[in-house]
C-alpha cells in the first residue's frame, strides 16, 4: 500500500530526528505494557522503542519508512549492548565528553549491520558531536539556541529558568523575567509555519494544519515553563543548552538501563509503511501501539483508513497511543463500537507532557 507521507516528503535520505521528541513517561503510563504484550512502535531515533523494553514485554517491533532512522536505533542498540551507561550518555551527547566518542563508536561498530555501519562510518562528525545532535530537527533547535536565544535572554537568565522552583515561583519568573516582547516576537518568527517548514520539519508536514503554528506552540511552551518544572524536563534542557542537564529521558535513566539491556533480544526493526507491515501479520498479533505523531502528516481520509486497519488487526483489550501536534486526528465515528477513547487518562497525561509542543495526546483501547 503506498504511503501518503512518503509521497510528499523525503523519508529515504534525510535524518529528520536524531532523538525522539515524545515523552516516554506518559507513553509508558498510557500503554500500560504487560509481559504478554507484543508492541508495535514507530522507530524514529529509537528512544521510545527502547523505553518500551524496560517494561519487559514479550516483543517490541519498531518500523520506519526512513533507513536513517533505523540506523539511529541500531546504533543505540549496539551501545546498550556493549557500553556502560555513562559511555552511552557520552555517545548520545547527553554529557559534554566529546573526546572519547570516536573510540566508543569503534567499540560498537563491529556489531552493526553493513548498512548501519556504512551510514555511521560516512559521518564521523556526527559521532564526534554526539549522535543526538545529528538530525534536521535537532539542528533547528541548535539554531534557536545559538542564534535566537542570545537576542532574547542572557545565559544567566536561561540558567536561572532551569533552576528548581515551585509552581508559583515558576509563574512569577516567567511573567517578570522571561515573557519579554523580544521573546514573543522572535518566537513567532522562528516557530512560524514558513521557518519550521524550511529549517525544521518538512513543509508537507503542515499540509493539514490550520491557524497560527507559532501561537499554538507558544501556548504549550508557556505551560511547560510554568505548570511543569524546567529543571525536570530533558527536552527543554536540550533545546536551551544542547545537553540533557539535570534530567534524562526515560530510556537513559539509571533505573531503566539494565532492564533495557537485558531485553534487547526482544526488539526487532523493519523498514516500510505501517499499513503494509501490519497487514502482513495475523489478526491479534499486536496488543500495544506507539504511533508517534504519524497522523500529523496524513489526510483525514488516510488516517481513518489506518485507524480501521488497527481496529481490524489489534488484539482485543490492546491500547493505542499517539500524539497530535497541530492537525487534530482521532478514530472515525464508525469505529465507536470497536475503539474506546480513554479521554480522562489522555487529558491527564497530556497535562504532564514534557515534550510540550503537542496539542494533544491520545490513548485508545480496542474492543
Amino acid at each position: 500500500m503506498p504511503s501518503e507521507a512518503a509521497a510528499h516528503a523525503d523519508f529515504a535520505t534525510i535524518l529528520r530526528y536524531a532523538q525522539v521528541w515524545e515523552d516516554a513517561d506518559i507513553l509508558m503510563e498510557g500503554l500500560d505494557i504487560q509481559p504478554d504484550d507484543i508492541c508495535l512502535s514507530i522507530a524514529s531515533a529509537g528512544d521510545n522503542a527502547l523505553a518500551m523494553l524496560a517494561k519487559g514485554p514479550r516483543k517490541v517491533v519498531a518500523i520506519d519508512l526512513n533507513p536513517s532512522q533505523l540506523a539511529c536505533l541500531e546504533l543505540r542498540v549496539a551501545a546498550f549492548r556493549h557500553l556502560e551507561r555513562n559511555d552511552v550518555l557520552a555517545l548520545i551527547g547527553s554529557m559534554a565528553d566529546g573526546a572519547r566518542r570516536p573510540r566508543l563508536y569503534a567499540e560498537v561498530r563491529g556489531s552493526l549491520s553493513e548498512t548501519a555501519r556504512a551510514f555511521w562510518d560516512a559521518r564521523p562528525e556526527w559521532i564526534a558531536r554526539g549522535i543526538g545532535h545529528a538530525g534536521k530537527f535537532e539542528n533547528y533547535f541548535r539554531l534557536f539556541r545559538e542564534r535566537i536565544m542570545p537576542l532574547v535572554h542572557s545565559r544567566q537568565t536561561i540558567d536561572a529558568l532551569l533552576l528548581p522552583r515551585d509552581i508559583e515561583a515558576r509563574r512569577t519568573f516567567y511573567s517578570h523575567r522571561w515573557d519579554t516582547w523580544r521573546w514573543r516576537v522572535l518566537f513567532h518568527v522562528f516557530f512560524s509555519r514558513a521557518m519550521m517548514g524550511a529549517l525544521g520539519r518538512d513543509p508537507s508536514f503542515f499540509r493539514y494544519v490550520e491557524g497560527s503554528v507559532a501561537e499554538k506552540i507558544l501556548a504549550r511552551t508557556r505551560h511547560a515553563l510554568t505548570e511543569l518544572a524546567p529543571a525536570e524536563n530533558p527536552y527543554l534542557q536540550w533545546i536551551l543548552t544542547g545537553r540533557h542537564g539535570s534530567s534524562l529521558p526515560y530510556y537513559l535513566r539509571e533505573e531503566n538501563f539494565e532492564s533495557i539491556r537485558q531485553n534487547l533480544d526482544r526488539l526487532e526493526w523493519h523498514r516500510g509503511p505501517l499499513e503494509d507491515f501490519l497487514g502482513g501479520h495475523p489478526v491479534g498479533t499486536f496488543s500495544k501501539f506507539n504511533l508517534s505523531d504519524i497522523f500529523e502528516y496524513l489526510s483525514e481520509e488516510t488516517s481513518d483508513g489506518i485507524f480501521r486497519l488497527l481496529a481490524d488487526f489489534a488484539r482485543p483489550g490492546g491500547r493505542l497511543a499517539y500524539w497530535n501536534m497541530l492537525a487534530p486526528r482521532q478514530p472515525p465515528a464508525s469505529l465507536a463500537g470497536r475503539v474506546t477513547a480513554l479521554n480522562d487518562l489522555s487529558s491527564r497525561l497530556h497535562a504532564q507532557d514534557k515534550a510540550f509542543f503537542y496539542s494533544a495526546f491520545h490513548v485508545e483501547e480496542f474492543r
